[in-house]
């Protein structure tokens, strides 16, 4: 399995913690009554500390799940590959 995405289960699960990693797998904003946006910040400010990242917060905005939040993590870390 894809260790990014082992890393972003622990973040979700640090986050909301009694998720299992299988909901956060599948975790949105429509399927995570307390995902408010309190714990959308909390959320990328952990994701960002986890991953040593800088989030574009004006793009985070529309990131309202766990498979968004995946592929932007994807895209990031492919940038900087670049660099």
């Amino acid at each position: 399995m894809d260790s990014r995405e082992d890393k972003l289960v622990k973040v979700f699960q640090t986050v909301f913690p009694d998720m299992d990693a299988h909901t956060a797998r599948g975790a949105s904003q429509e399927s995570v009554p307390r995902w408010d946006s309190v714990a959308a910040i909390t959320l990328m400010n952990v994701i960002e500390e986890e991953f040593e990242v800088q989030l574009d917060f004006d793009k985070a905005a529309d990131l309202t799940s766990f498979p968004q939040i995946l592929d932007y993590l994807g895209e990031i870390q492919a940038d900087a590959a670049r660099l």
